[in-house]
């Protein structure tokens, strides 16, 4: 299963391991399905800092091998070059073999607020022939990971699972956040980001970069492309979010990702016959708990002790949501749905589950981006669209809330402009992505004069992790020629049945079909 604990130890300066939890704990969780550029399909079981042996080397979960590392100290606010200070930390994953050693291969995370360096394991797995020749650099952006790291602690899942979330006062909790965090957070957006990624490149003196950028990774490696346009050899942006695009606009994608959940089951010979009325199940759920919560006792999806559950419009759209970007629980939404339908919540419970800290999201540094470079240019037409939709209308009102009080600065009107480059690109769509749709990739495709945009027809968010993406990219590494890729792999169908219960994706047999064979 993807998606680490719902929390994760760390060790302090002094060495010492304790518990925390993020502002993700601590907002309800539709807010947490508002996180709109997650990296769930390369989330692993990393928990704390990397486990540094010397000065130059370190080991991560799941990696057996010695890895390079460090960081590297820069101004919090550049402006202030004498002021605080922060150390924005990277790991190195060696090539395999010797090959070009003046380039690396960035792999940028998604969130905003997810560690690449947590994702290290994933990466290389991925990334595996790109390794073969090539680094692969990981960079923990400030305000994630171990670069300062804007969190906030809360409460646990049990305290999750309980609260109402009509009851929860947004501006307060993002007030006790600001104020428990020892940062400016105006100094954390992408441009600061991008400054930072720039000091590490020329500390560890590679000459070329390749770039990978997911999600809202995607954001970062087209402001490469824009300001730093002489360092990349490549770039491959997948499931986009292009810059003339403002997230908060996101609404509309995640009703697609509903609809499109709800046709594939229907057009599934298994699945429509056995949920036949999924739609009005989904209607009938989400409009019952609109009018009032469902307060039952069930199993804890973590610790299989009993304790009481509040199920919100909130949790049981939140939960579906989240796990549309996931091909294997995708696949288990239409069951939980009909289950919920008849007033069994514990298969959402499992879905849920997963949305608790399960991107490893800073909520802080997610804000100071949000804030400052969506919020900001939000028009009065997109606000209206995104009030027609249940999603659009609670991040709109979520967000008017904690970025009046992160109060951060408006990024500069050509910030949205489309990215001019001839610099050899990938983008990368999935037809099914809950977040960032294939019409978002070919709009970041507007000024890019050397690219090509393949639709993987199977694939949610994250076709690198789910195709034969991986192959492209290699490929494209290799050869920097994006014209002669073909991305006919990309159709072969890795799609997933549904499963038709708990544990089966097989046919149901009818009770007459079953005692017909008792009598054989």
């Amino acid at each position: 299963m993807l998606y680490g604990e719902p929390d994760r130890s760390v060790k302090d300066r002094s060495g010492n391991t304790a518990r925390v939890r993020p502002l993700t704990s601590l907002i309800p969780p539709l807010v947490i399905g508002t996180i709109l550029f997650s990296l769930p399909a390369f989330a692993n079981t990393m928990t704390g800092q990397a486990v540094q042996t010397s000065p130059a080397h370190c080991y991560v979960d799941d990696l057996p091998e010695r890895l390079d590392c460090g960081f590297v100290t820069v101004p919090e606010n550049r402006n202030k070059p004498d002021g605080k200070q922060i150390d924005i930390h990277y790991v190195v994953l060696p090539a395999i073999k010797s090959g070009a050693n003046s380039e690396a291969f960035l792999a940028i995370a998604g969130g905003p607020g997810q560690s690449a360096i947590d994702n290290a394991a994933g990466f290389s797995r991925i990334f595996n022939k790109v390794r073969q020749k090539r680094d692969i650099l990981l960079i923990d952006q400030r305000g994630t990971g171990r670069s300062n790291q804007l969190k906030c602690e809360g409460e646990g899942f049990e305290g999750a699972l309980s609260i109402d979330e009509a009851n929860f006062d947004v501006a307060k909790e993002t007030q006790a956040c600001l104020d428990e965090l020892d940062a400016d957070v105006t100094q954390y957006g992408s441009l600061n980001a991008l400054e930072d990624f720039e000091a590490v490149r020329k500390h560890l003196g590679y000459r070329k970069l390749h770039l990978y950028g997911i999600s809202y990774g995607t954001r970062m490696a087209q402001l490469y492309q824009r300001h730093y346009p002489q360092v990349l050899s490549t770039v491959t942006i997948d499931g986009v979010v292009p810059m003339q695009q403002n997230v908060l606009a996101i609404g509309s994608a995640i009703s697609r990702g509903f609809e499109l959940l709800l046709q594939d089951c229907e057009s599934n010979s298994l699945c429509g016959k056995q949920f036949p009325n999924l739609k009005d199940d989904l209607n009938k759920v989400e409009t019952k708990l609109a009018a009032a919560p469902a307060v039952s006792q069930v199993r804890d999806p973590l610790t299989g002790e009993s304790t009481q559950l509040t199920m919100t419009r909130s949790k049981f759209m939140g939960a579906i949501r989240m796990a549309l970007y996931m091909p294997n629980v995708r696949a288990l939404i239409p069951h939980a749905i009909s289950e919920a339908a008849k007033e069994n919540f514990q298969p959402i419970m499992g879905l849920y589950a997963l949305t608790i800290d399960s991107t490893g999201i800073a909520m802080g540094m997610h804000a100071s981006v949000v804030c400052g470079e969506d919020w900001q240019r939000l028009t009065p037409k997109e606000r209206e669209l995104a009030n027609q939709t249940y999603f659009g209308k609670e991040m709109i009102t979520n967000f008017e809330k904690s970025c009046a009080i992160w109060n951060m600065p408006t990024v500069d009107a050509s910030f949205s402009e489309p990215v001019s480059s001839d610099i050899p690109t990938l983008v990368l769509s999935g037809q099914l992505d809950p977040a960032t749709p294939p019409s978002w990739g070919d709009l970041a495709m507007e000024k890019l004069t050397n690219a090509k945009h393949f639709i993987a027809p199977f694939a949610t968010h994250g076709v690198a992790n789910q195709s034969c993406g991986n192959d492209l990219i290699a490929e494209l590494v290799e050869t920097g020629d994006v014209k002669k890729l073909d991305g006919e792999c990309l159709n072969r169908d890795v799609s997933r049945n549904f499963y038709l219960n708990a544990s089966t994706v097989e046919a149901i047999p009818s009770a007459e079909t079953t005692q017909g064979a008792s009598h054989d």
